[in-house]
């Protein structure tokens, strides 16, 4: 799905992050204090994987103050997505900013990924900063549709973490991500588990 900036909810992620300095000095939601940081650390690194999301429903696993999810759902409100993080504080703050900025496309759980059970499957489910590649795997790939797909950002080399995790999936493939005003780079590693017979488009 091509986007332009001029596609984009600009003022609703100006808000999220005005909500984010202003949650942050007492809940210790992000170790990004600058506003001005905070949109290129979390608003356009979130973005930057926008192009690999596949399908209507998706899930963020470990969504902390709401990223990538809240991010991504603004930038497609044809999606639905469900947040998910085991800190009460976390997700008290992201239910604040799903219901200061009316998103009808998301629901916020509290809960272990390991102890939740949906009634239906994802075709995306992406972590960021969550765990590591084969921990990701490990307790989310049976939460995918059959044609699903995980996506796990991380820094600029992941390679590690794919031999870890190499004798539990198909294939992975690792793309760098560009993203700017965040240093060190980025990359995004796309995980096809062994039991869903399709392949990377």
């Amino acid at each position: 799905m091509s986007m332009t900036a001029s596609d984009l909810p600009l003022q609703a992620y100006v808000s999220y992050i005005e909500l984010l300095a202003q949650w942050n000095s007492a809940y210790n939601l992000t170790a990004v204090r600058d506003p001005e940081k905070m949109i290129a650390y979390h608003v356009l690194d979130s973005l930057s994987i926008l192009p690999f999301i596949k399908g209507k429903l998706c899930l963020d696993i470990g969504t902390g103050a709401g990223l990538p999810g809240i991010i991504l759902a603004l930038a497609r409100p044809d999606t639905h997505w469900i947040l998910l993080d085991g800190n009460s504080k976390k997700t008290r703050f992201v239910q604040q900013v799903v219901l200061t900025l009316n998103l009808k496309n998301v629901d916020v759980i509290c809960c272990r990924v390991e102890q939740y059970e949906p009634e239906d499957r994802f075709s995306t489910i992406v972590s960021r900063a969550f765990t590591s590649l084969a921990e990701f795997f490990e307790c989310s790939h049976h939460l995918l549709a059959p044609d699903g797909i995980l996506l796990a950002m991380k820094g600029p080399e992941p390679e590690n973490e794919i031999f870890e995790l190499s004798t539990k999936v198909v294939s992975t493939r690792i793309t760098p991500l560009l993203v700017p005003g965040v240093a060190g780079g980025r990359s995004l590693v796309e995980i096809v588990p062994k039991m869903l017979n399709h392949k990377f488009t």
